[in-house]
């Protein structure tokens, strides 16, 4: 695909790489993406509560994330190497994606309001047809993102050409992005007054929490809008159409079969992760063993602050409960200080992957970095648990002490440094991906963004995986998120040892064009 160096001129070949800032501007898309996603992981449960939805529906519908990631990644991917729109082969795409957060976002925040239109009751009941409204809204949130994330890294990689810095720079710029956005996301979820600027949102229906939730999300929808339209009208996709898929334009029976229409979709997923090559295959599997690490410390970090480190309980009386929320918001400040930390080190990983001897070595070293890290969880919860024993406060108190400073910062630190793996987590594999498209030659069957689909099962399964069985796991062992966790550190221990040991490194510099033909459409 040929993509303008500038404004009314486009690049002299497919695989010539375009400026930076017009890397930066696609990239910038990530803030507001995940502006959306902060909000909700920052307000949802009081939301949750003011509908009623029932604890045992709950891990259903977090569950809708994986399942669209593992479904509408590929299928958009392979749509999206093959789009032969006027507009680009990304673009269309990216727009859908975006229209559809914000009509997602519009039904989440309004399903109650929508809910009692419909005969919904008022007060502390249950309201069935809020719940679906916002389960739906939930569900078409996921697949929006996954529309929108995948044609967007598949387009950075577009324009970073054969640069293998600039693929390993542009995804690094999307996971900074992707940390402002948190940023962004946690300071506006954490102001409690910001419906005063849209006081309509406050209705009959809607209390203070579900205002606030409502304003920020029109904020949310607005600066995505801004993003993306700034980027679209900043970079420019020439059209694609089959015979570009080569640098000489000469058209191969490849080429041939790609001009055929095409609809078995799922047997071009088979014959994509038959056509893998021994790099892509390593690449899968340190993704997948690097998530089934991350997803229990995802899913229940402010959980595990709230209860195993302030002794709160969600389910207890009203004192266990107070604990519990004030260990959330201490664990929401921790995720602050996570983003600031991820932010920083996404800017950081070109020099730190040389200075550390390429990015496959820093990929090893962080994926211990984060065994230590979520190992650490366990001293935490001891000290905490001594400590409650120590001063005496049980779970019957009419008043349960917060722990001591001294534990708080450690739980915050871990935090902290987990933005340090987080980063690589966000950028080092897609970049591979995109790499190992690029030099894979003929003997690859899949573009960009099949390829990145593909890699996305190995993120979604994992996530499946910890979804369904988390839960039973920690209660096989006693309860609590401490088995999950230490799961995890193994997970991670043996994600850094496969890509220290197994995982090939990149070549450096540019690709040759002929390693381009048939590989990269």
């Amino acid at each position: 695909m040929e993509v303008e160096a500038s404004r009314g001129t486009t690049a002299a070949s497919p695989d010539a790489a375009s400026p930076l800032r017009k890397i930066i501007s696609v990239a910038s898309i990530a803030a507001g993406v995940q502006f959306g996603w902060a909000l909700q992981l920052s307000l949802l449960t009081p939301y949750v509560q003011l509908l009623g939805i029932p604890h045992q529906w709950a891990s259903l519908i977090w569950l809708c994330g994986p399942v669209s990631g593992m479904i509408v990644q590929p299928i958009v991917g392979y749509h999206s190497d093959n789009c032969s729109s006027r507009f680009g082969r990304r673009k269309p795409f990216i727009a859908a994606g975006t229209a559809l957060v914000a009509f997602a976002v519009f039904l989440i925040g309004y399903a109650a309001d929508l809910g009692r239109l419909l005969g919904d009751p008022t007060g502390t009941q249950i309201k069935p047809r809020a719940i679906g409204l916002f389960a739906l809204g939930f569900w078409i949130l996921d697949v929006a993102n996954n529309t929108l994330q995948g044609p967007c890294r598949a387009l950075l990689a577009d324009l970073s050409g054969s640069d293998h810095k600039k693929t390993r720079t542009a995804n690094a710029f999307f996971s900074f992005f992707m940390a402002v956005g948190n940023v962004l996301g946690y300071a506006a979820g954490s102001y409690t007054h910001l419906y005063y600027v849209f006081p309509f949102t406050k209705t009959g229906a809607c209390d203070v929490y579900c205002a606030n939730l409502k304003s920020c999300f029109f904020i949310s929808i607005a600066l995505l809008l801004v993003l993306t339209i700034v980027a679209f009208w900043y970079v420019s996709e020439k059209p694609w159409s089959p015979e570009m898929g080569n640098p000489g334009g000469d058209i191969t029976d490849a080429d041939e079969k790609t001009m055929q229409p095409k609809c078995a979709f799922f047997g071009d997923i088979v014959g994509a992760l038959k056509g893998l090559e021994r790099p892509m295959w390593i690449l899968l599997l340190v993704t997948c063993l690097n998530w089934i690490a991350w997803f229990p410390f995802l899913l229940f970090d402010t959980d595990w602050m709230g209860k195993e480190v302030y002794g709160g309980n969600s389910s207890g009386s009203a004192e266990q409960l107070r604990v519990y929320d004030k260990g959330v918001r201490a664990g929401s400040l921790g995720l602050m200080l996570n983003a600031i930390v991820l932010g920083i080190v996404s800017l950081g990983i070109e020099p730190l992957s040389r200075w550390l001897g390429g990015v496959k070595r820093l990929w090893g070293i962080v994926n211990f970095l984060l065994a230590a890290c979520l190992a650490m969880t366990v001293l935490i919860t001891k000290l905490a648990e001594a400590n409650r024993r120590s001063i005496g406060a049980s779970s019957s108190d009419t008043h349960i002490l917060p722990p001591p400073d001294g534990i708080k910062a450690g739980a915050l630190t871990i935090f902290a440094v987990l933005g340090i793996p987080q980063a690589i987590t966000f950028s080092v594999p897609f970049a591979l991906a995109s790499i190992f498209c690029k030099t894979s030659g003929e003997g690859s069957s899949a573009g960009q963004g099949l390829s990145l689909g593909v890699l996305n099962l190995a993120i979604v399964v994992p996530q499946m995986v910890v979804s369904l069985l988390g839960g039973p796991f920690d209660a096989l062992f006693g309860g609590g998120n401490l088995p999950a966790f230490v799961a995890g550190a193994v997970a991670a221990a043996a994600s850094g040892i496969v890509a220290l040991t197994m995982l090939p490194s990149p070549p450096s510099g540019a690709i040759p064009a002929k390693a381009l033909s048939g590989g990269f459409h």
